[in-house]
């Protein structure tokens, strides 16, 4: 409820000078007293020299400082960051295949709608792109599945002759450095232990030992067995969540655009969005096939001119292990040189072979990826770099897949949205 405002008061009538006397020699009126300048009435006194409030003073209110409004939305802004980041992390069962599934979509949604352009309905269409995308994906694994085996059971014992052939070298008779320094440390501790005073046990105190449980391999092989289980679960939610929304077109776009609002320009900003988020996935899954299959082949051509075995399945690896940036290219160097050290026998085979991995890797990923992703992205590198991390932290292996797809969506709503500004400016390259 609004006060009126209170009228000024009129100013004073001049004063009339009597007659004889001159105007300029009138005295001025007194000059009524401003707020700023008025006189501070007395302030009270305890007694002691101490300054306190009258009981009016202090019913007038406290006196507080003013938070600005920015803080204030920043901190809310920070908690429910933090509230989402436990909620994802917590709920990871669920997410991980909503978003898989999603990226799938994008992936094969102008395929069906190719299809379907040739009269081909969408369910029959979703269902022949999937149906053929898994029974590819069976019948390669199923053909490299004796290559894989040979591959995994060589790597523990490429470590272990790799760990026996550090030992031998450790055991040679000149003494390094290091190891004279742990001799000296090793004496002085022992002078030590012989100069102090020797601790004995009280009475009545029981020796304990704590021994480890016997290996039961059963319990490997049924957390291996419900961890393969989960995975085909999660497989399989994929797979139908992916069906249904194929086999509904355009449906979920036009309800979005409902949700928008009634007003042209909201559901313009909602198309606007849904396309550039379809558009960059679309484009950032292209990118990252035909890298992956350049890294493929030319590790798998390089292995075998290295006379490595089975080097069809390190190509495969490495196409695969691809996707993921950064760890998966440390991955097929690291294993591939312990393999390559037990087949040879030799640590410069061993070094050549990873440096082959290592050199593929660096060409293809700070030539070609940059270059094309450039193109089709506008992430900055360091957006992604802080994404991948973030997202594997979150999600594992799962959160290195998907965390730039998920990224680029969240800058295409932030660009799109004025309060989220900030956040699509940082996010840019």
């Amino acid at each position: 409820m609004s006060t009126p405002a209170r009228a000024l008061p009129e100013p004073a009538e001049p004063l009339a000078a009597p007659p004889g006397v001159a105007p300029d020699v009138l005295p001025e009126p007194p000059a009524a007293a401003s707020p700023d300048t008025a006189p501070c009435p007395p302030c009270a006194d305890d007694g002691d020299g101490n300054v306190v409030l009258t009981p009016q003073e202090a019913g007038a209110g406290a006196l507080a400082l003013p938070v600005p409004i920015g803080v204030r939305s920043a901190s809310l802004a920070v908690i429910a960051l933090c509230a989402c980041l436990a909620v994802l992390h917590w709920a990871a069962a669920v997410f991980i295949p909503i978003a898989t599934s999603a990226l799938l979509v994008c992936a094969l949604s102008p395929l069906v709608g190719w299809l379907h352009r040739w009269h081909v309905p969408r369910w029959a269409g979703a269902a022949v792109l999937l149906l053929g995308l898994t029974g590819g994906l069976s019948f390669t694994m199923y053909e490299l599945s004796d290559g894989a085996t040979q591959v995994v059971d060589a790597l523990p014992r490429a470590a272990s002759k790799l760990r026996g052939k550090l030992r031998e070298r450790a055991q040679a008779p000149t003494p390094s450095p290091i190891e004279t320094v742990q001799k000296a440390a090793a004496q002085i501790e022992r002078a030590a232990a012989e100069t102090a005073a020797p601790t004995t046990a009280p009475r009545g105190v029981q020796r304990v030992q704590i021994e480890r449980s016997p290996l039961n391999i059963r319990d490997y092989l049924w957390s291996g067995t419900m961890g393969l289980m989960s995975l085909l679960g999660q497989l399989t939610v994929v797979l139908f969540l992916s069906f249904f929304a194929l086999a509904a077109g355009d449906n979920f776009r036009r309800k979005l655009m409902r949700i928008a609002g009634p007003s042209l320009a909201r559901r313009k900003v909602t198309l606007q969005v849904i396309d550039e988020i379809n558009g960059q996935i679309q484009r950032y899954l292209l990118v990252q096939v035909v890298t992956s299959a350049i890294v493929g082949v030319a590790t798998g051509l390089a292995y075998a001119a290295l006379g490595l075995e089975n080097a069809a399945v390190w190509g495969v690896i490495a196409g695969v292990l691809n996707l993921a940036p950064y760890i998966g290219s440390l991955v097929v160097t690291g294993a591939s040189a312990l393999v390559a050290f037990l087949q040879f026998g030799s640590l410069d085979m061993a070094l050549a072979v990873g440096g082959a991995s290592l050199l593929i890797h660096t060409l293809v990923g700070n030539l070609l990826t940059p270059w094309l992703t450039s193109r089709t992205s506008s992430l900055s590198p360091v957006a992604v770099f802080v994404s991948v991390l973030a997202w594997g932290w979150l999600w594992g292996l799962w959160g290195l897949l998907l965390g730039i797809p998920i990224m680029m969506a969240v800058k295409a709503v932030c660009d799109r949205v004025e309060e989220l500004h900030a956040v699509g400016e940082l996010l840019g390259n």
